[in-house]
């Protein structure tokens, strides 16, 4: 099956959804940073910045397909522009890149598309952004579903929700949600995710080093593979003040939890928080300095924060660590990707039986 995967980032759901069998062909977005990323780690699959509400760029993305189904379209457009424009004004220009992901199934007719988006969409003016949305996929001929997934669900070390609607021909079948494989009794947690990677409390790291222990828990494993060298470990040199502040929050705390006159230049919900080891993380960021590590006085590394969105140590972000920062932050959870990947190609199969 072939995947194109548009305002890709650096392709957290892509890759789950190669990591389900697909064949990625091609990943668009606007950020080169992003798609350098992109193109290391998804096996030859074509990069191209461009602008999604150009025809240009659907004809280009045929020509890179040469003569290949199209079989799926996974996209995760921005949505701002409703916020602003309100239901009745859909098709308003802000909207155009959700618009384009609407014309881009209506041009290509794929078996099935993923959209995935923040959960704040399903509820914005009173769910009517939501309910166009599948309006307009049912009328160009989809079964169309939404559901709020909790990235949690599926073996991912992190509380991370996300909207997700999934569409599939009518002719071939209904959407079907994976199902959970965890419970919050048994949610992984940010020690299963990263204890086994180097302190970097007497020095930084680099970009590149090598493991100093064997890995500890059977996800931590399955993030090793067969990788040898350890990418993207490289900390951040904070300095004296920050580490003396943080060094004062327990494990799981925030700026409350600080003696009167500490830590006085952040005061709002996220400053100064410590992350809780015995649970999941909260929603990795894109590096706004917020969030530190549950032993260590400093902020988590861009592989602790990618084990902590399930990439596999193999996956090996590109650019500034800014960028590497914003790119792990701003991606959907592989392994959230792959439930959704096997979960669509079971229903494409299942109806490809039946046929």
């Amino acid at each position: 099956m072939n995947a194109i995967d548009l305002f890709a980032g650096c392709g957290g759901l892509s890759k789950g959804f190669m990591d389900a069998g697909f064949d990625i062909i091609v990943g668009v977005d606007n950020d080169q940073a992003a798609l350098n990323t992109f193109a290391k780690n998804h096996n030859g699959a074509v990069t191209m910045n461009a602008d999604l509400s150009q025809q240009e760029t659907f004809d280009e993305i045929k020509k890179i397909a040469e003569g290949r189904e199209i079989d799926v379209i996974i996209a995760g457009p921005p949505c701002q522009g409703f916020s602003l424009t309100g239901p009745r004004n859909f098709d308003d220009k802000r909207n155009k890149l959700y618009l384009s992901v609407i014309e881009m199934v209506k041009q290509y007719h794929p078996k099935a598309f993923i959209i995935e988006n923040v959960p704040g969409m399903a509820t914005l003016y009173g769910g009517q952004i939501k309910d166009e949305i599948l309006r307009r996929f049912t009328n160009i001929g989809y079964n169309i579903e939404c559901k709020i997934l909790c990235a949690a669900d599926y073996g991912v070390p992190q509380m991370r929700k996300r909207l997700i609607f999934m569409g599939v021909r009518k002719e071939i079948g209904r959407p079907e949600f994976p199902a959970a494989r965890l419970t919050p009794e048994n949610y992984l947690t940010c020690r299963d995710a990263v204890s086994d990677l180097p302190s970097l409390e007497n020095n930084i790291g680099a970009d590149e080093s090598v493991y100093t222990q064997e890995p500890v828990t059977e996800y931590q494993r399955r993030m090793r593979g067969n990788c040898t060298v350890l990418y993207n470990h490289l900390g951040t040199n904070h300095t004296q003040m920050v580490r003396d502040t943080i060094a004062l929050v327990p494990e799981g705390g925030n700026y409350k939890d600080l003696p009167e006159g500490w830590g006085e230049s952040r005061r709002f919900h996220m400053a100064w928080t410590r992350l809780d080891g015995n649970a999941p993380a909260r929603t990795v960021d894109t590096g706004h300095r917020n969030l530190f590590h549950y032993k260590y006085n400093r902020i988590p590394t861009v592989r602790e924060s990618a084990r902590m969105q399930s990439f596999p140590d193999d996956f090996v972000f590109t650019g500034t660590k800014t960028q590497q920062s914003r790119q792990v932050g701003n991606a959907v959870p592989p392994l959230l990707g792959q439930a959704l990947g096997q979960s669509l190609l079971n229903v494409i199969l299942e109806a490809s039986d039946e046929q």
